[in-house]
């Protein structure tokens, strides 16, 4: 008898946790916007729940201009006072800066690299990393890959990007597969895994 496909147990808290399970995590991300929102999401989740920052993701939307990077670089003090006032966000004045300061970096990528999406799949050659864990006690909360990636984004100029966290924006990114095998997820991620090639010519833009 084939075991009943069932949604990854972490996802079960709501529906707004089984929407972004079920159209968002894991899904092989290529756009450069989305990459900053979850990175400065995951971020401000150090401390606190995934759900807590979910909730408050349209707050975050609305505060830092969609996410738009050219103009969060530009904001000033008075712009970051008037933030820790929002009661829609996590108002820690470290959580705030920082998304300041690595929209910065984030532009210095962008530079560098073309696009931050071509930086950030080069640690996995483009393809994703497809794990087939049975249990969620299996997946680990870091890796030698995130530590890397972490090590990286530091040296480029970011904060709040420590293992951990960047394993989590890699989970949520797609870069890694972390879906249960039993999830019917794990394997719609799969399948739509872009070739390295495709991926290549999908990143000159």
């Amino acid at each position: 008898m084939q075991p009943r496909s069932t949604r990854c147990t972490w996802a079960e808290t709501n529906d707004l946790m089984r929407r972004y399970h079920d159209t968002e995590w894991g899904r092989p991300l290529h756009d450069d916007t989305r990459h900053f929102e979850y990175l400065m999401l995951d971020g401000a989740q150090a401390g606190l729940s995934w759900n807590t920052i979910l909730q408050k993701r349209e707050y975050y939307r609305t505060a830092f201009d969609d996410f738009d990077w050219n103009k969060i670089k530009d904001y000033d003090d008075v712009k970051v006072a008037q933030l820790l006032c929002n009661p829609g966000l996590v108002r820690n004045k470290l959580k705030i800066a920082s998304v300041v300061t690595n929209a910065r970096a984030f532009a210095r990528i962008r530079e560098g690299f073309g696009t931050f999406d071509r930086y950030i799949w080069s640690f996995v050659e483009g393809n994703p990393i497809v794990n087939e864990w049975t249990d969620m006690t299996s997946i680990p909360a870091r890796t030698p890959l995130s530590d890397r990636v972490s090590k990286d984004l530091k040296q480029r100029g970011f904060t709040f990007v420590g293992s951990t966290i960047i394993y989590a924006y890699m989970q949520g990114a797609g870069l890694i597969n972390d879906h249960l095998v039993s999830c019917p997820s794990w394997m719609e991620c799969k399948a739509s895994t872009a070739p390295h090639s495709a991926l290549k010519s999908r990143n000159k833009s």
